[in-house]
């Protein structure tokens, strides 16, 4: 099995709010990987004495150990229980109910000799890569069919649409969001490699529209992870019409690519 896991940090003065990671359970046999992507809250009170890179590295950490020792568990299980044993670690301290309490967006991916299972939570992109060659996108849609209009400032969408029916989930404080999230599970032999990223990487697609999907994966298989953020970063920094195309988005975002071949 080769495993590639590179995540660069938007700012190299701040902190990367992404976690990545991928866990080979002592027996042998199967594997796992877990991304997260830190959610930046605007300035402001965030009722949370704790930095997003305080959250996503211990939901993080809570992910990888339940997803590699709990097999008896679905991925729902799994997210619900690390959401609560993290928000238990600061509930006495932080008002977890303030709709910008640190959070985060969810990949996991597991597999066995017999199936691999994953769940999506919000808007990073797990890619699945069959033996012949055809690549399957797994996606948490919601945030992106919302009108342009349910986004215009972080107020409105923080009252309306964020961890709300009709709106878009991400783990934040409440373990039932978990129940949310796109899961499914492929025979294993369908699937000969995976690609876990966020959406600072993503943006190669779904911002700047270089290539589709299984061009997408192609550059992280051919020329490795690292390639594609170098890609995403130029295509950043060329010139005035990258800011028209990120809109609200920041100009460099934290960029994490998890790439595994079964």
């Amino acid at each position: 099995m080769r495993t590639e896991v590179v995540s660069e940090p938007g700012d190299p003065s701040r902190p990367n709010e992404d976690f990545a990671g991928v866990g080979l359970p002592a027996c042998g046999q199967g594997g796992c990987v877990i991304v997260l992507d830190g959610v930046t809250p605007p300035k402001g009170d965030t009722g949370c004495l704790h930095s997003v890179p305080w959250f996503t590295a211990r939901l993080g950490g809570a992910l990888t150990e339940l997803t590699v020792s709990g097999r008896d568990l679905t991925l729902s299980e799994i997210l619900s229980r690390a959401i609560r044993r993290t928000a238990d670690a600061h509930a006495t301290t932080c008002d977890l109910s303030h709709p910008r309490t640190p959070q985060a967006t969810v990949i996991l991916a597991r597999w066995s000799q017999k199936s691999l299972e994953y769940l999506v939570l919000s808007d990073s992109t797990l890619l699945l890569r069959s033996p012949d060659g055809t690549v399957t996108p797994v996606q948490d849609d919601r945030l992106s069919r919302l009108p342009r209009s349910a986004l215009a400032t972080d107020a409105l969408v923080d009252a309306t649409v964020r961890n709300r029916e009709g709106g878009f989930f991400t783990a934040a404080a409440d373990p039932e969001v978990a129940s949310r999230a796109v899961t499914g599970t492929v025979p294993r032999t369908e699937v000969r490699a995976l690609a876990a990223l966020t959406d600072g990487a993503t943006r190669w697609t779904e911002k700047f529209h270089e290539g589709d999907w299984p061009d997408c994966f192609e550059v992280v298989r051919k020329e490795g992870a690292r390639s594609l953020i170098e890609r995403v970063r130029a295509l950043e920094t060329a010139d005035r019409e990258a800011r028209v195309r990120l809109g609200r988005s920041k100009t460099h975002d934290d960029a994490t690519v998890v790439y595994v071949e079964l």
